[in-house]
């Protein structure tokens, strides 16, 4: 049943509310269809129930769509494929698999090494991975290109288990779970992650949430490249595997619709429904399957609910009164989870004693038989038959709902269980419980020998299953999971397309974000690179001035555009297109941040590389979606992203909500994230170009990078290129931009972004009218001159015999005297970063604080990081070094009325882009 309903039989759902005014008529329409399915089997009952609905609502009868149907299974046994492989040799290595899986977590837990682990999600699951592995999932070396496979994090031994039958990793890896330094070279990492284990894991996935978010722009990914002709990849599926607590995340459910909309029968979710979630029943009360059903139909998917094991089948069908159907229908979740924690004459009595018609079904079955009774995600035929019928389905994405037992076949102790999530060991007595269960060939004299230490087991290389096994995978393709990083070479842009960034604006005015976008447009016109780019803006393409893409590149949709455009007429007209290069996923940044990661991934997952480049509005990047960049960083995506409408003072009238002064020091937190607060056009080409190049450049020692770039909405003159440009500085964090014009008392005025011409303007007022000399510099990042500076500490600390190398920062400052001023649109914290590598008497001025509208001058002048206040703090810093006069200060304040809000001037309006 749906979330909300009452336990009543579901069936009744369509009739309570309706009178049975001729119940002999009803009984005769029910008979009817009885014997349509005795006669002609459920298929033909299927198409005629299907066209009598669509008669009945052609008629105006009002028949609500059925989102949730019975508690049983959805294929029904007359139409389950035949079961194709070896039942007997896939139970016997699965049995080893979940032996080994359980043994590495036991071993990784004894008292000198408890990294713990988690031995409960693999030992419910083993079935669902291992129908997979032996018939469906795709290796990298199949003709059609290989499967991408989205394991669920908590089962990761499970995958350390087979590749250890495979070959792939030996006794001494499996004793490294966990213990990536310590055991270095012989070290798995506790779930997946790319980053940790690059020839193996190719998706993270225990950050719950963003697998299923990921898996589904995934596949969108998958069919983007081949409606753009960059690979064929119509023969290739994405799997991923979910657990039932997973779906509570709001990113695992709410992108169902793409999915949807875009038709990706490509896409197959596998939801693991133990009932369980960490700490106890996901839903205690109601139907976790049912309500999925529910969410998943209404969204627009194909559902398939494997529910029962085949031991159920005869007693469905003598189920001829329903009532059986009628006790799976209202018992609740909780429920279920307690049977399966006690025994097969508690079920009998809790369970089938509800009914006297239901306590006869079994009363020929003993306790043994009922506790036997399986559910159906443990039921290899049953779990086939889903994931056959899966891949066959056209024009919608499949979820697979199986029912399982959290903790299958590890004793009482475990199974079923609240506590089994962060159970990580067994006694000697559930090892041998466990053993039996499995059928383990290993002694009781060898699990008493070390009760931490038990064996693992693998029969040898020449049994017949572990060859059964490998020629499965050779049929497949190849070992699952596997990344390869190897792609196809990339021309990288010839010079003359950077050339639009280094001319400036002329005499007109450019926000940085005019000028990166036709920058963009320029790299995206390079007839070798062009094609690589993967523009993704989640619905601002307007306010960015990137609507100029429109009618050119063209929005992807795979449908094409199947409307009459509203703005057809205009130049920079909508225009949609199944080969189409932008991707448009309109208010979701979340999906935009899947769609980046998918695209900036494609280079290892295809082969073929993609460079996204992802422009998000404001503050809705990093804030809202930082949990998102670090699975794209473990996944190791490379892609620009470019932080548009920057700042926390020139968005003007937004306010609070929009306002971001925080950002870069947000995007410090990932390692793999490049932070840039560019100026001016002209550095931003460097910037980009030196991004292009360690991401793809032959000479990169590290490729797996993110570029952020802070560009901003307030038109200025964009200077060109000057003629001796120091390109290292730009590229390392600070340049000199302008030294001082006259001789006096010296400052130095460290600026990055928008406020380097607030800087330029200060040095003209403090020369003017104080008759200092300042000297500017324009810090493009901030976080890479603090990140040099720590690296040098770190190098001088562990090699105390060598001359300590001098921080970027601190070489480029040398000679230059006075204080240092330095100032951004963010908050303080962000030029504080390198104030340990400033050797000079170093202020900060920022936005800290709440944004709120109102006009730029206003609200730098409230913040006091406008170009006054950048004068009043160098008088003050150079007043107490007793080289200007004490009253400077004072006067100066006076004089630029920097107490009072409305005498700001600094910055401009207007500019959307």
């Amino acid at each position: 049943m749906a979330a909300g309903e009452d336990t009543s039989h579901i069936l009744s759902g369509l009739t309570n509310q309706l009178p049975d005014r001729d119940p002999e008529e009803t009984a005769e329409w029910v008979e009817s269809l009885d014997a349509l399915i005795r006669e002609q089997g459920t298929e033909r009952a299927q198409y005629i129930m299907r066209s009598l609905l669509q008669r009945a609502g052609a008629q105006s009868v009002g028949v609500p769509m059925v989102t949730t149907t019975d508690y049983v299974n959805t294929i029904p046994v007359d139409q389950e494929a035949p079961f194709p492989g070896n039942e007997e040799y896939e139970r016997r290595y699965r049995a080893y698999m979940r032996w080994n899986a359980a043994v590495m977590v036991h071993r990784a837990q004894r008292p000198d090494i408890a990294v713990g682990g988690h031995i409960s999600t693999y030992a419910g699951a083993a079935t669902l991975y291992e129908v997979g592995f032996n018939h469906f999932f795709r290796g990298k070396d199949h003709p059609g290109g290989g499967d991408q496979v989205f394991f669920q994090g908590h089962a990761s031994p499970g995958m350390y288990a087979r590749a250890f039958m495979e070959g792939r990793l030996s006794e001494e890896d499996l004793d490294g779970f966990r213990q990536e330094k310590s055991r270095e070279g012989h070290a798995l990492s506790s779930y997946p992650h790319p980053r940790l284990m690059p020839q193996f894991w190719e998706f993270p996935t225990v950050s719950m949430g963003i697998g299923p978010m990921n898996a589904i722009y995934q596949a969108q990914s998958n069919r983007y490249l081949h409606n753009r002709g960059l690979k064929d990849t119509s023969d290739q599926q994405v799997w991923a595997f979910l657990g039932d607590g997973e779906m509570d995340e709001p990113e695992s459910r709410g992108l169902l619709q793409l999915a949807a909309n875009e038709n990706l029968d490509n896409l197959n979710f596998v939801i693991n429904c133990n009932l369980q979630r960490l700490d106890g029943p996901v839903r205690g009360n109601g139907k976790i399957m049912q309500e999925l059903e529910a969410f998943f139909r209404g969204a627009g998917w194909n559902v398939i609910k494997v529910v029962w094991g085949r031991e159920w089948d005869d007693l469905l069908t003598r189920d001829t009164d329903g009532s059986l159907v009628k006790i799976m229908n209202e018992t609740p979740d909780g429920d279920y989870q307690t049977y399966k924690a006690e025994s097969g004459g508690f079920v009998r009595e809790h369970f089938f004693g509800k009914d006297p018609r239901t306590k006869d079904l079994v009363a020929d079955l003993t306790d043994d038989q009922i506790w036997n009774l399986k559910r159906g995600g443990h039921d290899y035929r049953k779990v086939y038959a889903a994931y056959k019928a899966a891949t066959e389905f056209k024009g919608k994405p499949t979820v697979i709902l199986a029912k399982t037992v959290k903790g299958y076949g590890l004793g009482p102790h475990f199974e079923g269980r609240n506590a089994t999530h962060q159970m990580k060991k067994l006694t000697l007595d559930d090892l041998k419980k466990f053993r039996d269960h499995l059928r383990i060939p290993v002694s009781d004299e060898q699990l008493e020998k070390d009760p931490y230490r038990p064996p693992y087991y693998h029969p040898g290389t020449d049994a017949p299953e572990i060859q059964y096994m490998m020629e499965r995978r050779a049929a497949l393709g190849g070992s699952v999971p596997e990344r390869r990083s190897k792609h196809a070479e990339i021309t990288l842009p010839e010079a003359k397309s950077y050339e639009v960034a280094k001319r400036g604006s002329g005499k007109q005015q450019a926000a940085t974000t005019m000028a990166f976008v036709r920058l963009l447009k320029d790299l995206m016109r390079d007839k070798n690179f062009g094609k690589h780019i993967a523009p993704i803006i989640p619905d601002e393409a307007r306010t960015f001035g990137m609507d100029a893409f429109f009618p050119t590149a063209k929005i992807y949709n795979p449908k094409g555009q199947n409307y009459l455009s509203v703005d057809r007429d205009l130049v920079l007209a909508y225009k949609e297109s199944p080969a189409g290069q932008l991707i448009h996923p309109g208010i979701n940044e979340a999906g935009a941040v899947a769609a980046f990661t998918a695209a900036g991934t494609a280079y290892a997952t295809h082969g073929v590389p993609l460079v996204p480049v992802y422009v998000f509005y404001s503050m809705f990047g990093f804030q809202r979606t930082g949990d998102a960049f670090w699975a794209a960083a473990d996944q190791m995506t490379r892609g620009f992203i470019i932080g548009a409408t920057a700042g926390r003072t020139t968005l003007t009238g937004e306010g609070l909500q929009h306002a971001d002064g925080h950002s870069p020091l947000l995007a410090s937190t990932n390692p793999a994230v490049v932070t840039y607060d560019p100026a001016y056009g002209y550095e931003m080409g460097h910037i980009i170009r030196d991004g292009l190049e360690r991401m793809y450049g032959p000479d990169s020692t590290d490729k797996n990078l993110m570029y952020y770039l802070t560009v901003y909405n307030e038109p200025i003159v964009q200077p060109a290129e000057p003629e001796e440009l120091d390109v290292e500085g730009v590229i390392k964090g600070i340049y000199l931009l302008q030294p001082a014009k006259i001789d006096g008392p010296r400052t130095q005025l460290l600026a990055s972004g928008v406020s380097v011409p607030w800087a330029l303007e200060a040095q003209r007022i403090l020369a003017e009218d104080w008759s200092v000399s300042a000297d500017v510099w324009s810090v493009t990042s901030w976080n890479e001159l603090r990140r040099d500076g720590l690296a040098a500490e770190e190098e001088a600390f562990l090699n105390p015999e060598q001359p300590a190398r001098v921080p970027f920062v601190t070489r480029q400052l040398e000679g230059a005297t006075g204080p240092v001023v330095a100032v951004s649109d963010y908050m303080k914290a962000v030029p504080d970063q390198i104030r340990q590598f400033i050797p000079n008497e170093y202020a900060t001025l920022g936005a800290d604080g709440f944004g709120f509208s109102d006009t730029r001058a206003a609200a730098r002048r409230f913040f006091k990081n406008d170009t006054h206040s950048i004068v009043v703090r160098a008088l003050e810093m150079l007043a107490r070094r007793g080289e200007v006069d004490a009253q400077a200060p004072v006067k100066a304040i006076e004089k630029y009325r920097l107490h009072n809000v409305n005498a700001g001037t600094t910055g401009n309006a207007g500019g959307e882009a």
